[in-house]
């Protein structure tokens, strides 16, 4: 049981308080612990940075990288963790601001005119 909730019914065997306000308390804690939980749930999903291409030949190459990797290899060394064939083109700049800024979706979608479609996306 949780100990919070055991002071509470200790404090009511003590005459204290009253079990009116014990269930106020306890039902206080529950609610608490389901915000807590929800919001461990919602921090813990881990932003990724994600990167397909599908060549003209039917190569295909998907790259994973969580977010802050990304951040910190951006700020350690000033370039991207992965260099990726079909994405020479790109402007990194556009990239590197959206990662900066906590932007999600897609960023850049490009079908080449040799066959080449390559996706960049945050999610």
């Amino acid at each position: 049981m949780n100990e919070n909730i055991t002071r509470i019914l200790k404090m009511v065997e003590d005459g204290k308080i009253s079990a009116d306000k014990a269930a106020e308390l306890i039902e206080a804690i529950k609610v608490k612990e389901a915000d807590t939980s929800q919001e461990s749930e919602v921090c813990c999903k881990e932003k990724m940075f994600k990167v397909n291409v599908l060549s003209g030949k039917g190569d295909k190459v998907k790259v994973r990288l969580p977010v802050k990797f990304v951040k910190s290899s951006l700020k350690a060394f000033g370039k991207m963790p992965v260099n990726v064939k079909g994405c020479e083109g790109i402007d990194m700049k556009i990239i590197t601001d959206a990662i900066e800024n906590d932007i999600e979706g897609e960023i850049v979608k490009i079908k080449g005119c040799d066959g080449d479609d390559v996706e960049i996306k945050i999610e």
